[in-house]
């Protein structure tokens, strides 16, 4: 039975950096006539610990991603269901379950309870069992490793540039439209209100954006935040004006991607200050992505 060449990982929002090790894992199954198989964290056990980490991809997202990625062969693992294991008993899972002949992990790699399965403990335990251990070097961008944390820092400050430069792509939410409070259409800027995972972390603020319908793309403006000026405390909310279009779109997806940050989130005095704004937003949003 054909060996599996293993990385193991969260692969939250499927980066330059994971695309990297994706390549160089692709490279050493072919090397070693082995297949390359990925075993993927649903949610991160980062998120699972503290959702309010927030997820820079949902599972559905992140196995579109990773099929884009030329990704063949995923399995999907819970982190609820392994958490407890020891470093021995998520090895051996390893050899048995998943037919692990070769492994590649970053430097920074741990697993088993506690995360106390480092990359020492890895080594020692493939040259035991005769699997081959591969440690790949982190890819960085000004001196800095591309990782996860960095995106949902970068996100979350709404450098939206940063974040699409380490993805390799634009950010993006996808999500049903449902009807809101209608407040746009009353100003003469009706917005299609993204039905999103609440744990995505969407960047606050008013952004240009492309907005996508089956495969059909628009221009828009996206205004993520509470809407200070029509309501008071909430949720936030995830809204987008499509430019030069009036159609009836509630219940089909949207997928919005994030190209530029046009301003932060404001409070206006006056519902007409903030139309003469939404309009400035509008032509400047046209601009950026024309």
């Amino acid at each position: 039975m054909r060996k599996n060449f293993i990385a193991i990982g969260s692969f939250d929002g499927v980066h330059l950096g994971h695309r990297h090790l994706f390549e160089s894992l692709k490279d050493l199954a072919a090397e070693h006539k082995m297949t390359p198989l990925l075993l993927v964290f649903k949610v991160p056990p980062k998120v699972v610990m503290d959702p309010s980490a927030g997820l820079l991809s949902t599972p559905e997202e992140k196995a579109v991603l990773l099929k884009k990625a030329g990704i063949r062969h995923v399995e999907f693992l819970d982190f609820k269901k392994v958490r407890d294991l020891s470093k021995e008993e998520f090895f051996n899972i390893l050899l048995k379950k998943y037919n692990m002949g070769g492994i590649l992990c970053g430097k920074d790699f741990a697993f088993g309870k506690e995360r106390g399965g480092k990359a020492d403990f890895l080594k020692r335990a493939c040259a035991e069992n005769g699997v081959i251990f591969n440690c790949a070097d982190f890819l960085e961008t000004g001196g800095v490793k591309i990782s996860s944390s960095l995106i949902r820092k970068s996100l979350k400050s709404g450098d939206i540039e940063a974040v699409n430069d380490m993805l390799g792509a634009k950010y993006e939410v996808s999500g049903k439209i449902v009807k809101g409070r209608q407040m746009g259409r009353k100003i003469g800027f009706p917005t299609a209100n993204i039905d999103f995972d609440k744990l995505k972390i969407l960047p606050r603020g008013v952004y240009a954006v492309k907005a996508k319908l089956g495969r059909k793309e628009y221009m828009g403006v996206c205004n993520i935040g509470c809407r200070p000026t029509v309501e008071q405390g909430g949720l936030p909310t995830c809204e987008v004006h499509i430019l030069d279009f009036n159609r009836d779109i509630y219940g089909r997806v949207m997928t919005a991607e994030f190209v530029a940050k046009i301003r932060a989130e404001k409070k206006f005095a006056t519902l007409g200050e903030l139309t003469q704004q939404i309009n400035r937003d509008s032509i400047l949003a046209y601009k950026l992505l024309k």
